[in-house]
């Protein structure tokens, strides 16, 4: 039976191992930054939650002891990964795209964009000091 959790944990390494070649290779050969982003945030998420499981497995059947540190932090790391990743990516589509730039939204019209005010007067419409 502990052969069988030795290949279980063997396993999680090994695909974790991959996954970490794989986002690496990607980081540095994909073309544009959003999919240099998109390579080691899927990979990494991966490829550290696999080597966190595979301690996790480790050290319930063979050191006889639950670590919940291994699960928070695979959890933690499960959820703030792609999020973090998220919001980089507006903020890239934040800096260099435009409403005019920006493909139709279709009937809603609406980009999440934060467009610059034309003039004074917009700039300052809706602010309490701005009417002294």
């Amino acid at each position: 039976m502990a052969s069988l959790f030795e290949f279980i944990v063997a396993a999680f390494l090994v695909i974790a191992g991959i996954f970490g070649i794989v986002g690496s290779y990607g980081l540095i050969k994909l073309n544009d930054r959003m999919s240099r982003l998109h390579a080691p945030t899927k990979a990494t998420t991966l490829g550290v939650g696999g080597v966190l499981l595979a301690s996790l497995i480790h050290a319930a059947v063979f050191e006889e002891y639950v670590s919940v540190h291994e699960l928070m932090i695979t959890l933690f790391l499960f959820l703030t990964a792609p999020i973090t990743a998220n919001f980089i990516a507006k903020v890239h589509i934040h800096r260099h795209e435009t409403r005019e730039t920006m493909p139709s939204a279709g009937v809603d019209d609406h980009w999440a964009t934060h467009d610059k005010p034309e003039d004074e007067e917009q700039r300052t419409a809706g602010r309490p000091d701005a009417a002294q």
